[in-house]
């Protein structure tokens, strides 16, 4: 059976008392007005239309799905992208509404009454087409609103075809159970964008206590950002070819050659080890690092992390790049935020809604 209403002001009113019933109790569209009436917003409106529940008039004149779509195309920005977001997961079952234009996310999950737990976490969704650009800025002040909301955050990318993708959008504070330890000292000797060390003793404890570096013969071979954390800490002296002992900060500009962002590299890396987790490159994964929780013969990394300075911007297909790959190999990616001497992670998962 279907519900009828009037097109108002880009609202539909409903105002038989069945059918507003059906449509705000039972399956929770529209506000509920005064007089028992219930307005929809005109992406409801479409959507109800589409699927057969309502007809809408407007001056006694029935309107077509096209003539309702040429209305909200004017009235709503970037419609198509977020009645396609509100197709997919309203046909998913996800009971969500449109948010007001004043709100940082585009829809938001309504919560019944009944049945709910209250600790729930509210839900809320922002709609991108493929080629919006993320900017990273934008994303961490989204969760910080949405978490002081005690709320969760999705982002549906739509790409041309209509197709959506979905991410859950989360801060970190990543915590590992790797403890302090204390290594002999040693001498590291450079061979151009790696460190060696041929002290059997402290190679082996690099390896086993925290897996510093990768077998050498009897020795170890470091990263440079591990050699100079590790320099840092007056673990390791590093050496040239003919001898030389460099400082931390000659070693430090030896290796901005190579690798002009060593800084936030190793801002990043530091931070990591304080938080307890083991740290690997990740170069093989596209990332900067790869980080384990535990140690490695209990865990394999659960990490990828991509270090980004301030102001970082992104295509989305990038993006998608990223979570895809970091999925296939049953990783999460992270992306350090650095600004300054502060650090920001924020997770991209993939999900299935």
């Amino acid at each position: 059976m279907q519900a009828s209403g009037e097109l108002v002001d880009n609202k539909i009113i409903v105002k038989k008392l069945k059918d507003a019933g059906r449509l705000y109790t039972r399956s929770h569209f529209g506000k509920s007005l005064s007089g028992n009436e219930i307005r929809l917003d005109l992406i409801e409106g479409i959507f109800l239309l589409s699927e057969s529940k309502i007809r809408i008039f407007h001056n006694k004149n029935e309107m077509s799905f096209q003539d309702l779509v040429k209305i909200a195309v004017q009235q709503i920005p970037e419609f198509g992208k977020k009645y396609l977001l509100f197709r997919d997961l309203r046909n998913r079952g996800h009971p969500i509404k449109l948010c007001e234009e004043n709100e940082p996310t585009t829809f938001y999950q309504f919560k019944q009454k009944k049945g709910i737990d209250v600790n729930e976490k509210q839900r809320f969704i922002s709609a991108f087409s493929e080629r919006d650009i993320l900017d990273l800025e934008d994303t961490k002040k989204l969760i910080n609103k949405v978490t002081k909301k005690n709320g969760e955050l999705w982002f549906g990318i739509v790409d041309e075809e209509g197709d959506i993708t979905y991410y859950d959008v989360t801060s970190l504070d990543l915590r590992g159970d790797i403890g302090k330890n204390v290594f002999p000292k040693g001498d590291g000797f450079l061979l151009k964008n790696r460190i060696v060390l041929f002290d059997k003793k402290l190679s082996e404890n690099l390896l086993k206590r925290e897996f510093f570096g990768k077998p050498f013969g009897d020795g170890l071979q470091l990263s440079l950002v591990e050699a100079l954390y590790l320099s840092e800490k007056g673990v390791i002296d590093i050496q040239t070819d003919n001898g030389k002992k460099l400082t931390v900060k000659e070693f430090k500009k030896i290796i901005q050659k190579s690798q002009p962002d060593i800084q936030s590299r190793l801002l990043v890396f530091r931070d990591l080890k304080k938080r307890g987790l083991i740290v690997k490159t990740g170069f093989k994964f596209g990332a900067h690092f790869r980080a384990y929780t535990k140690q490695i013969d209990e865990t394999h990394a659960e990490y990828l992390i991509h270090v980004v300075e301030k102001g970082f911007k992104s295509i989305w297909t990038e993006m998608s790049r990223a979570v895809r790959l970091a999925h296939s190999v049953n990783k999460e990616i992270v992306f350090a935020r650095v600004d300054g001497d502060s650090i920001d992670y924020i997770k991209f998962g993939r999900l299935r809604p």
